[in-house]
């Protein structure tokens, strides 16, 4: 075998040619200063329904965004055919930073985070009181969930022509946490949708609920015009048919808000969760965690927050509630 020395310029030096072309490559990339701005209203398949100014577009992820994804509810730069015709395929090639974002995972010892929506200011944990059951625990671990990620909760209470609201009411009434209970008749006649509406004008809103506890058909009921197939529940299992396979973004009438329907689920995993960022939702208690030693769970002997209770700066049942939503991740949803 041939060897060149320090200063290889003979002729003869063949250059094994590049089938790419001899471009060098660069890690800069195209600004799209141009690009439109728009708002993801749902992903199927790896194309994404998106709202530029009053068109519904479809796009795909841009290359060059790599492993980030975008969900629904985030506002994204789009470049491309921004038409909305038939067959026409634009270009997200930047996804904004995000205002909030919603995770879930499908169990405790699940690492791997999903993504629900983002943008969202706000959570509708969406149960009924019968017809299935309700399950306080799935409630507590979205309730987790929501002040993690800096949501406002909302607890909407269906079916309750079926069971009385009261109890499960008085299990949440010392957390402050704004509530709607509604019925079949007032579904039926539009009172409901009014009463749930006024608490969403304003807000991006997204409901969450296990399946066959009516939520598509309260978000029908809020959006009558853009109507989304609803299911029945098992009679055998008491749980619902998953009818809802995507998260969709619509908005409500007059432009007062946005709704987001999500697909029913069926656990709640909170690995995601610091628990240390719970305490941020009880503005009352988290003035006392000053004496608390480092890296307190808040629910150990030599929590500072006990003290802080017994002084009178708190009520006893707010503690009660921080320490139940705490210990969430160390039970199971059926529990």
């Amino acid at each position: 075998m041939r060897r060149y020395g320090k200063n290889p310029d003979e002729d003869d030096i063949r250059v094994r040619p590049n089938p790419k072309g001899n471009r060098p490559r660069t890690n800069i990339r195209p600004k799209h200063e141009d690009a439109g701005e728009g708002l993801v209203l749902t992903v199927d398949r790896g194309r994404l329904t998106c709202l530029i100014d009053g068109r519904t577009v479809t796009a795909m992820k841009a290359r060059e965004l790599g492993r980030k994804s975008a969900v629904v509810g985030d506002r994204v730069a789009v470049v491309g055919d921004l038409s909305g015709a038939k067959d026409t395929l634009a270009r997200i090639v930047r996804v904004q930073p995000r205002s909030s974002t919603l995770r879930r995972t499908a169990d405790d010892d699940d690492p791997f985070e999903r993504v629900v929506v983002a943008n969202a200011d706000q959570l509708a944990i969406v149960t009924a009181l019968a017809d299935p059951e309700p399950r306080p625990r799935l409630i507590d671990r979205c309730l987790v969930a929501a002040y993690d990620a800096g949501l406002d909760p909302l607890l909407v209470l269906t079916k309750s022509d079926l069971a009385s609201a009261d109890t499960l009411l008085e299990s949440y009434g010392d957390l402050g946490v704004p509530y709607v209970v509604t019925n079949r008749d007032e579904l039926a006649d539009g009172s409901a949708a009014d009463r749930i509406r006024a608490t969403l004008a304003g807000r991006m809103t997204a409901f969450v609920g296990h399946s066959g506890v009516g939520k598509t058909t309260l978000v029908n009921a809020l959006v009558p015009e853009r109507r989304r197939a609803t299911g029945h529940v098992n009679a055998v299992t008491g749980r619902g048919r998953h009818t809802t396979t995507s998260a969709l973004a619509l908005p409500l009438p007059d432009d007062s808000g946005w709704v987001i329907d999500t697909p029913g689920v069926r656990s709640f995993g909170l690995h995601h969760v610091d628990p240390s960022r719970v305490i941020n939702a009880f503005p009352d208690l988290e003035p006392g965690t000053a004496d608390c030693p480092r890296a307190c769970s808040h629910d150990e002997p030599d929590c500072a927050l006990d003290a802080w209770v017994t002084d009178g700066h708190a009520d006893p049942a707010r503690l009660y509630s921080l320490r139940r939503l705490l210990a969430t991740r160390e039970r199971r949803e059926g529990d």
